[in-house]
């Protein structure tokens, strides 16, 4: 059986709160708290946990995705005022100028979570 990741642990100020943000910029389902996490699917393979910490210390995480969904992720980051920007030190720069592919972008959340969009057109 080849390695998979099936989960990862998402560190949140308000894991509810956060899952939501997640989820509906990204497109996704977020179906409600399950135990003490905030699980959202990103994938047939993949799960994020939220978990609400006292002081989360974000990460990164990246996802490659097709120019359709890359669209629509732009498209509801716009809508909904979102910051996001082609470079992790600037999140916030406006641009989809990416050095790894075609079009990429990042966007984060009040815990400091960063997450990176590309797509390859």
């Amino acid at each position: 059986m080849p390695i998979s990741l099936n989960h990862t642990i998402v560190e949140a100020h308000d894991n509810g709160r956060e899952a939501r943000f997640f989820s509906e910029v990204m497109g996704l389902d977020y179906a409600g708290p399950d135990r003490h996490f905030a699980p959202v699917r990103v994938n047939e393979s993949l799960t994020l946990d939220f978990l609400t910490v006292d002081h989360p210390t974000g990460h990164h995480l990246a996802f490659d995705v097709d120019p359709a969904t890359f669209d629509a992720v732009l498209t509801r980051l716009h809508s909904a005022s979102i910051p996001y920007g082609n470079d992790p030190r600037t999140p916030d720069n406006g641009r989809t100028d990416h050095p790894l592919c075609a079009r990429g972008l990042y966007f984060a959340d009040e815990a400091g979570n960063l997450y990176e969009v590309m797509s390859p057109a």
